[in-house]
């Protein structure tokens, strides 16, 4: 008697990042997602052990979206032997493109400054993976077109569906012989300025469902007075304002922002704003180049994003920091755990006329986290660093779905899963969404644990 198809979680149980799912039919493999670990240092470590399984037999993988907790193991598992095809949507490989890069280099820079300083207990130390990895894996990305069914190794057949998350995300609908799953990815949000809203799934036998928001509400406050009040009072005593982003998705969201209150009279029209993330400037391009993905017409996308000047070279970054004058300059990373933001952290968050302005969810253990907690000091380059700038977080700015955004796109389907297994989560983010399933809707569901792995009907 044939075995029943298996899934295994790999990754993003227990914690919001290193997405991984294998799901196992009639003995051959296809893994959804490839994302890294990030966050506190037992969960970077992880990206260093043996994977679960030997990629060289996974026969194919399919990518939900872009951002690295979701895409950024691939050139490692190109690296230990993956060689199949790896399916995702047109826009998110134009994004991979350049974050893998970007990944790419970062870790071949940190393992360098680490040998050049002597600072590593491994000699000499290694990147995870290499720019070489990473153009083979680019090389292996496969675009497909959404709502259209495509095959798969064991008789299988995906398709991608808007998740509205960022550019490109998708759902991912996996058909085998006699049962549906569906693994969804990032949830967007329903009134993002910029993305569509979730595209509403009918059925699935078994449900893959994220919890990043899992027992939160995005605030009610509308982002453009928050906004206003925050730049208003900073310039208004001589500062500047620091915003931490996310490379994609979030910084494009925040120059369609600070574009309307140009525009409308609320903040200052020369007020500068710059844009130092040469990967946030490269994914400006990308959001230019599909249009037909996003809500913004292209006319107001090209007015949008052309407010803020973009920053490439380290150079003219250093500068922004020498210049006295109010400005506002949104730089990677947005939980400032690295790129040239902690440079302006360092040279900005111990004035108190400065403001530190966070724009969405802060992983435990990360630096952004800390300092919203109420850090009074932060380790930059190896000293401690007092906090006295204003802190703030545009906590509705989230590309998430919150937990009523989830509950919403759930009472979308005609029927209820067999089962919902609740990833992509902390521990309490996801028991507590697990509870609202269980009560309002009456479907089958638990938070899965790392490693588990579980049989499908």
């Amino acid at each position: 008697m044939p075995s029943k198809p298996t899934l295994r979680f790999l990754g993003a149980a227990g914690t919001v990042t290193g997405s991984r799912h294998l799901l196992e039919v009639q003995g051959r493999q296809v893994l959804l997602d490839c994302g890294l670990f990030q966050g506190v240092k037992p969960l970077r470590l992880r990206n260093w052990a043996p994977f679960p399984v030997p990629p060289g037999n996974i026969e194919a993988l399919v990518l939900s979206h872009a951002h690295l907790d979701h895409s950024g193991y691939l050139p490692r598992l190109m690296r230990e032997g993956f060689r199949g095809p790896v399916y995702c949507s047109e826009a998110t490989l134009a994004l991979c493109r350049i974050l893998l890069l970007d990944s790419a280099h970062l870790q071949e820079a940190d393992a360098d400054y680490l040998n050049r300083h002597g600072l590593s207990r491994h000699q000499p130390a290694l990147p995870l993976y290499t720019i070489a990895d990473a153009h083979r894996a680019i090389a292996a990305l496969r675009p497909v077109d959404f709502d259209t069914p495509q095959a798969l190794p064991a008789g299988l057949r995906f398709t991608l569906t808007r998740a509205g998350h960022i550019l490109g995300a998708a759902v991912v609908q996996v058909d085998y012989d006699g049962g549906r799953l569906v693994y969804s990815g990032d949830l967007g949000r329903y009134d993002d300025p910029l993305m569509p809203p979730p595209h509403p799934v009918q059925e699935a036998d078994y449900l893959v469902l994220e919890s990043t928001y899992g027992n939160r509400l995005h605030g009610t406050q509308d982002v453009l007075d928050a906004l206003a009040d925050i730049i208003g009072r900073t310039i208004a005593r001589g500062g500047t304002i620091i915003i931490p982003s996310f490379a994609v998705g979030r910084a494009q969201l925040l120059l369609l922002h600070l574009h309307r209150l140009k525009t409308s009279g609320r903040i200052p029209a020369n007020l500068p704003v710059y844009l130092d993330s040469p990967m946030a400037s490269a994914a400006v391009e990308t959001y230019l180049q599909h249009s037909a993905d996003q809500r913004l017409p292209p006319a107001d996308a090209q007015a949008a994003y052309r407010v803020a000047t973009c920053v490439s070279d380290v150079e003219a970054s250093k500068a922004l920091d020498r210049s006295p004058m109010p400005k506002i300059i949104v730089s990677a990373s947005g939980m400032a755990t690295g790129g040239r933001v902690i440079h302006h952290l360092k040279h900005f968050v111990s004035d108190p006329r400065n403001t530190i302005l966070f724009a969405g969810f802060q992983a435990v253990g990360t630096r952004g986290a800390a300092m919203l907690d109420g850090a009074r000091s932060v380790k930059i380059h190896g000293e401690y660093v007092p906090v006295r700038a204003e802190l703030d977080n545009l906590s509705m700015l989230s590309a998430h779905a919150d937990a009523d955004e989830i509950l919403r796109w759930l009472r979308g389907f005609t029927r209820p899963p067999k089962e919902t297994y609740i990833v992509h989560g902390e521990p309490a983010a996801a028991d507590a969404l697990r509870l609202r399933i269980k009560d309002e809707l009456g479907w089958r569901c638990r938070a899965v644990e790392q490693g588990e792995a579980v049989e499908l009907d």
